[in-house]
């Protein structure tokens, strides 16, 4: 009786100990990492869409260049 009431006790409190684990330090970490995963999301959106900008730049440029050629030819 007394080594399942032991058992018992031990149970709850090494269960409790990992939901307090998980409330208070899992859950926090896992809502700062979606959080920083947003932003680099945004982050990387930002970049490739400035590096689309830059590709039309320089195909304007290579068109420019092309239509200079064609003129000194």
């Amino acid at each position: 009786m007394i080594v399942t009431r032991r058992f018992s006790l031990t149970n709850f409190a090494i269960a409790t100990s990992a939901l307090c684990f998980q409330v208070f330090v899992l859950y926090p970490w896992h809502k700062r990492l979606d959080e920083d995963f947003h932003e680099l999301r945004k982050e990387h959106l930002r970049v490739l869409h400035g590096g689309e900008k830059a590709m039309v730049e320089l195909k304007e440029i290579r068109e420019g260049l092309s239509i200079l050629k064609g003129r000194t030819a």
